[in-house]
């Protein structure tokens, strides 16, 4: 048989991390436990001291929890993976893992609000310097970094715009200038089935794994991906120490049961947002789709190269007023009005009033953001079903 590097995506998130239990169940069984028993005093020590493997606490490490790390590490492309209890979870344990007083990270302007808050609002207070700029040119990161920078942030494709970042062009820049500095890619957007930055020159992955990767709205989760070395610590520091943020035995294991079809599920995610944006793009109350898919979005050579396909998010911007669109948006039926992303269902949220209303009206025009933008996650229902609801609640 193959290893599990020569396997195919399918057969790795089935079956990549599985390991063989007592009791021979096919499922990997939920360790519902919050601590674990030891034979001796000595086998404590033994385990802090490194010469012994095993589990302690749930905190720092349990079976059900493990299996899913190795998957998503798999999937990834990468040697280890830590999950955490939210997708902020994640990126807040990655960032403070890799930042100190004193330190500056230079992320792209157009980030999920709550990252964006983090970054802008937050880390301020704690002797952290954040530096803002658009990452469609990357030839600007090149007067921007500095012997303080520890880490470049950035999304692709974007939140809410679904702007394309060349993810190889970025890390290389960054890299050339000190390969010590560690570039991070929330890849919540795309799944490792459709993008693996990490084989393109990141250095790390996070994920909100509430979204795509458990992909049916019933887990809050997330996930960062690394070499084993960073790994290691940030289960150490930033999830141990600093964040807590750890994920439940029975979230890990629906999460699980989720990943067996996550390539299914993105293929008719992908299928689905090509046809309605074809069809919003046609309508006479939309002024743009922002769609990667389309041959004329910038970065679409960039998405062509780097994603296996375009996704199942759509951004569009109506020719209406913020309070206009926001009176549209209510009278869909079908499709729900909600945060979140990468469910079954269809998804539709305003922006400038939901996700990324931390942003001030000056950040939202600063990154690319109409206060009329929608932002819609394309479901699993039948696209004609979707696109009859839009059209039904859309002005004529």
């Amino acid at each position: 048989m193959r290893n599990e590097h020569q396997q195919g995506f399918a057969t790795r998130q089935i079956h990549a991390g599985k390991e063989k239990n007592p009791k021979g169940a096919l499922a990997t069984p939920i360790y519902q436990t919050s601590t674990f028993e030891f034979d001796s005093v000595a086998h404590v020590g033994a385990f802090f001291a490194g010469e012994e493997q095993g589990y302690i606490y749930t905190r720092i490490g349990n079976p059900s929890l493990e299996a899913v790390e190795k998957k998503v590490a798999s999937l990834e492309c990468g040697q280890a993976a830590i999950a955490t209890a939210s997708g902020m979870g994640a990126i807040s344990a990655a960032l403070w893992t890799a930042l100190s007083a004193g330190d500056e990270v230079v992320a792209d302007e157009t980030l999920y609000g709550c990252t964006f808050s983090l970054l802008a609002h937050q880390f301020g207070r704690f002797g952290i310097n954040a530096a803002f700029l658009d990452f469609t040119n990357p030839e600007n990161l090149k007067t921007a970094l500095s012997e303080k920078t520890k880490v470049v942030y950035f999304e692709t494709p974007c939140n809410p715009t679904l702007k394309i970042v060349d993810i190889k062009a970025i890390a290389d820049i960054v890299h050339a200038y000190n390969p010590e500095i560690k570039v991070i890619v929330d890849n919540t957007f795309s799944s490792p089935y459709l993008q693996t930055p990490l084989t393109l020159g990141a250095d790390v992955v996070v994920h909100s794994a509430t979204k795509y990767l458990n992909g049916h709205g019933d887990v809050i989760a997330g996930f960062i991906v690394s070499d084993e070395d960073f790994i290691e610590n940030c289960r150490g520091i930033g999830l141990k120490d600093l964040t807590g943020a750890v994920m439940s035995p029975f979230n890990a294991f629906l999460i699980e049961r989720g990943l067996k079809t996550l390539d299914l599920r993105m293929e008719r995610h992908c299928s689905n947002a090509e046809k309605l944006a074809d069809y919003l793009r046609a309508h006479p109350a939309v002024t743009r789709v922002y769609y990667p898919g389309f041959e004329d979005f910038p970065g679409h050579e960039i998405a062509k190269k780097q994603m296996r396909r375009f996704g199942g998010m759509i951004a569009v911007e109506f020719a209406m007023s913020r309070e206009d669109t926001a009176a549209a948006i209510d009278k869909l039926e079908l499709c729900t009005l909600a945060v979140s992303l990468g469910d079954a269902e269809t998804l539709v949220e305003q922006p400038a009033t939901m996700t990324h209303n931390s942003y001030s009206a000056e950040e939202l025009k600063a990154a690319g953001i109409p206060e009329s933008l929608v932002r819609i996650s394309v479901g699993l229902e039948d696209a004609e079903d979707i696109i009859a609801d839009f059209d039904r609640a859309l002005p004529k």
